[in-house]
């Protein structure tokens, strides 16, 4: 329990500096803003560049690695699917409430996790590789598509999507010079180190920022979250846990890593994504806040019955 706490510990520490900045206006009244575009447009498509940059595209040729990204895509597409049927979320919101249901948070979490639980972070790492080379472009795909109506111009500007967007054109950019193996000089990389240091801070600080406007959803508001945090902290790791031991063979470490690695609180990308295209930040904001409280609890389940 000590270990996973470990890992919680600096989330609810950033995202409570961030209510209390809110609280008083410490920074102001666009501070909020400010911050959820800076962490969107400059410190994570630097922290999204040096990760792809140095990763192994390799890695995810793993049994362990296709039952994560499976369950991840079969929760995704409930989750989309509840969005849209049960909810009445236009397509953007929709996209966002399928991240929330499945998108899990592999790097300010998950890698303090794997390092403390799993005592390796091979995996962890190579998770966060097909989220970042697959969801999120196809999350920023379906949000476009809503966001841009304009029907002649819509698939040009899915084709200029890496150019125009800083998330996937960082994340492009990097799996290029991986594929590529040239050496990045240290003038290059410092830089892009300072400001991929600060993507977590801010988004976290956002978070905890946007706290202080919080207002209590209807019964169907309940009812979708309700619905959204099942999923993320049950259904996953659940399903994760079934198609490794019946369908891939799984077990031992390699098992306990695909479920605890599924069981992961929902990523504070969500409320970003959503900011930033000005979509319904609530949703992914309280998912982001249940699922993270939850998962102290299911991933401590999950450490003592397969660690």
């Amino acid at each position: 329990m000590h270990s996973v706490l470990s890992g919680f510990l600096p989330i609810w520490t950033i995202t409570a500096f961030g209510w209390a900045a809110g609280r008083f206006n410490v920074l102001g009244d666009h501070a909020q803003q400010v911050l959820g575009r800076f962490a969107f447009t400059f410190a994570m498509p630097s922290l999204l560049f040096l990760t792809m940059s140095r990763s192994r595209p390799g890695v995810l040729a793993q049994p362990g690695v296709a039952v994560f990204a499976l369950s991840l895509l079969a929760v995704f597409a409930a989750g989309l699917l509840a969005s849209r049927r049960l909810f009445g979320r236009k397509k953007a919101e929709q996209a966002i409430g399928a991240m929330a249901a499945s998108y899990v948070n592999s790097a300010n979490l998950g890698i303090p996790v794997a390092v403390h639980v799993l005592h390796d972070t091979s995996f962890i790492v190579a998770a966060a590789l097909f989220q970042m080379l697959f969801i999120t472009p196809l999350i920023l795909i379906l949000i476009e598509l809503d966001v841009r109506r304009d029907a002649g111009r819509r698939w040009p500007r899915m084709l200029q999507l890496p150019v125009r967007n800083p998330v996937v054109g960082a994340s492009a950019a990097g799996v290029a010079v991986a594929a590529l193996g040239p050496h990045l000089p240290a003038e290059v990389t410092s830089p892009l180190q300072i400001l991929g240091g600060a993507a977590v801070p801010a988004a976290l600080f956002a978070l905890g920022m946007s706290l202080n406007g919080r207002a209590t959803p209807d019964p169907a508001g309940r009812t979708e979250r309700s619905v959204l945090v099942t999923l993320k902290t049950a259904v996953q790791p659940l399903l994760a846990y079934v198609l490794g031991r019946w369908v891939f063979g799984l077990g031992g470490h390699e098992m306990f890593a695909v479920v605890l690695c599924a069981a992961l609180p929902t990523a504070q990308n969500a409320f970003i994504f959503a900011a930033e295209y000005r979509l319904d930040t609530e949703l992914p904001r309280d998912t982001v806040l249940l699922t993270t409280l939850l998962s102290m609890v299911s991933l401590s389940l999950i450490a003592v019955l397969l660690g």
